[in-house]
């Protein structure tokens, strides 16, 4: 018996979800749009996914109101794309999905995420636990963990290497440069 390709028969709201997420390299997709990657060139780069799945996958997540396509640029035409409420609504699982690896797979810390106002590391769902409160999306703050590749080859990696918010969109710099008043980062314990 052949393996469907969809879950059509399934009466069950996970099966729902994962018509729209659960295809390789989708949830990759969505975390990178977490961290603030917007340009289908960065997605390409970062995730070293074939570009024909980059384009179904972005494709998809439109579609299903995930991501929305924005021009960024007229002439050449250019686009970007950016987490819509549905999208940002996935951020608990990509969150939890993320601490599952890192308590079950993961040796060193690669990053963490923390309240902005408090310092405090967010819990599973979000949550601030000195706070009492779920964090907004742009209250939380990336930090790079000591697990890190201290001299990633890519300049989305490279650009994930120094503390920033959730959503903004990345800056790049070419290899081999580092904007002025930068210093190599260091990780804070934890």
């Amino acid at each position: 018996m052949a393996l469907g390709k969809d879950y059509v028969a399934q009466e069950c709201s996970i099966a729902r979800a994962l018509e729209v997420v659960g295809e390789r390299w989708t949830l990759l997709v969505v975390r990178d749009a977490f961290y603030g990657v917007r340009r289908y060139n960065d997605f390409l780069v970062h995730l070293g996914i074939p570009r024909a799945v980059l384009a179904a996958r972005l494709q998809t997540l439109t579609a299903a109101g995930v991501l929305e396509k924005r021009r960024y640029q007229e002439s050449p035409p250019r686009d970007e794309y950016v987490l819509t409420e549905r999208g940002r609504g996935l951020w608990p699982t990509v969150r939890s999905l993320g601490l599952w690896g890192r308590l079950h797979f993961t040796e060193t810390l690669l990053r963490y995420f923390r309240h902005t106002i408090c310092g405090t590391e967010l819990g599973p769902y979000g949550e601030c636990a000195a706070c009492g409160t779920v964090v907004p999306l742009e209250d939380v703050e990336m930090m790079p963990g000591p697990g890190l590749d201290p001299a990633p080859e890519d300049p989305v990696s490279r650009a994930l290497l120094k503390p920033k918010r959730l959503l903004q969109p990345i800056e790049t710099e070419p290899l081999g440069t580092e904007p002025l008043g930068t210093e190599p980062l260091k990780a804070d314990p934890v």
